[in-house]
């Protein structure tokens, strides 16, 4: 299979089920993000290039359940992507949480994106005016899927709801409740921040990208290597019959 490398539409008459030996997959090393959304595989690229991991892109718009529980949209997603490519992928989903949702609390959660909510924020606005209560959070699902086994991890970030839009789009930006999300600690949204200080904001969030770099460089990759030796040596055992 040819390397992905931001790639921008897919034939799925040159990947078919059939063309891809799932016992080859211990002589590849590909990693590659799968998502829509350019600006979060443009957001963590530097992340895992400064960790010594090469990611690929490939733009590809899954079929998200219709549930609210990230961890299952998460999984079924990687499911979905590595049916398509065949290669080791990773998907990360976000729900946000407002606790004081008019007649709602919680809302939208897991359904962000299918709401409307992040695509439209100055409605969301409006619809908060009255509320006191601006406290809401990101809670963040990134799935890993390799063919065999998943491997999930889970950030959240806590802050408030802004009275008004705030900030400018940008290349990294990731959703457009950056505009109005201020982080705990912090007085300005996501959108006015640069990228260096939204990497290095003061607000005790855990970052799922973070957990899943540090994991898959110490402990997976160590045990694709160790799968790989095993390999060849069953292979060379099986040359000498």
């Amino acid at each position: 299979m040819k390397s992905i490398h931001e790639t921008t539409g897919f034939d799925f008459a040159k990947f078919g089920e059939d063309s891809i030996d799932i016992d080859e997959k211990y002589n590849r090393e590909n990693l590659t993000y799968i998502t829509g959304n350019y600006g979060k595989y443009v957001s963590v690229k530097e992340k895992f290039e400064n960790a010594g991991i090469t990611i690929d892109y490939f733009k590809c718009d899954l079929v998200e359940p219709n549930v609210n529980d990230i961890e299952f949209i998460s999984k079924e997603k990687a499911r979905q992507a590595f049916e398509i490519l065949g290669t080791p992928v990773f998907v990360a989903d976000s729900g946000f949480y407002i606790e004081d949702y008019p007649n709602n609390p919680g809302y939208p959660g897991a359904f962000v994106k299918r709401s409307g909510v992040s695509s439209n924020v100055g409605s969301l606005l409006d619809t908060m005016k009255n509320v006191h209560n601006r406290n809401c959070y990101f809670l963040d699902c990134l799935t890993f899927y390799d063919g065999e086994d998943y491997y999930q991890f889970f950030g959240e970030s806590k802050g408030t709801l802004s009275y008004e839009i705030r900030g400018e789009q940008r290349k990294t930006f990731k959703s457009n409740l950056w505009l109005v999300f201020i982080p705990t600690n912090c007085n300005k949204t996501l959108a006015e921040m640069s990228d260096e200080e939204v990497s290095n904001k003061s607000d005790n969030g855990i970052s799922a990208t973070d957990q899943f770099m540090e994991w898959y460089k110490t402990t997976y990759k160590k045990d694709y290597r160790e799968k790989v030796k095993l390999k060849d040596v069953k292979l060379k055992d099986a040359s000498l019959f």
